[in-house]
């Protein structure tokens, strides 16, 4: 455990819970609150997990203590909505995960679960920026230009389809050429 104005404290924590809180998921981007005898309570983030290379289980932990107004990047899950209501899928359109997870610069005491996208309304070609969607109170992205989250194409028969047509007309348009 470091940071926070005061010297890193080596501490040992129960496997068989740790090896439970990593299988639940969202453990470097929850906040937990660690009780260590002889100290007071901290807020601690994870910042890192090392694993054994063959086992592939946890060897060593690092732990960012924090205030709860600390402001923190980190990786927050994307999660679509709606996409039932998307006209672009009910005519066969894909939604493409262009993201899935937005790092996000967030206050320690505040960290959303996930952000929500509402594909509601949206037809083949859309895309959806960052700036597109809602982000929670006092959260703002990282990157500073207004990136891509996901979009909706076209199935790959539709893609094909158009672009026989398209060859199709180019031909027809010199062989007009030639003639002339």
């Amino acid at each position: 455990m470091y940071g926070g104005d005061v010297d890193p404290l080596p501490i040992n924590i129960n496997f068989n819970m740790l090896l439970k809180k990593l299988k639940d998921g969202r453990f470097l981007s929850t906040l937990f609150n660690l009780k260590v005898e002889g100290q007071d309570d901290v807020r601690v983030i994870c910042r890192n997990v090392q694993r054994d290379v063959v086992k592939d289980l946890p060897t060593h932990v690092d732990f960012l203590r924090l205030r709860r107004t600390s402001r923190i990047n980190l990786f927050i899950p994307v999660e679509f909505i709606n996409e039932e209501k998307a006209p672009g899928v009910k005519k066969g359109g894909v939604v493409v995960h262009v993201r899935p997870e937005v790092e996000l610069d967030v206050v320690a005491g505040d960290i959303p679960e996930k952000i929500v996208v509402d594909l509601a309304g949206r037809d083949i070609g859309d895309v959806i920026h960052i700036s597109d969607v809602e982000l929670p109170q006092g959260a703002k992205p990282t990157v500073e230009r207004d990136f891509v989250i996901a979009n909706i194409s076209a199935p790959s028969g539709l893609r094909s389809a158009g672009a026989d047509e398209d060859e199709g007309e180019a031909e027809e348009d010199v062989t007009e050429g030639e003639e002339a």
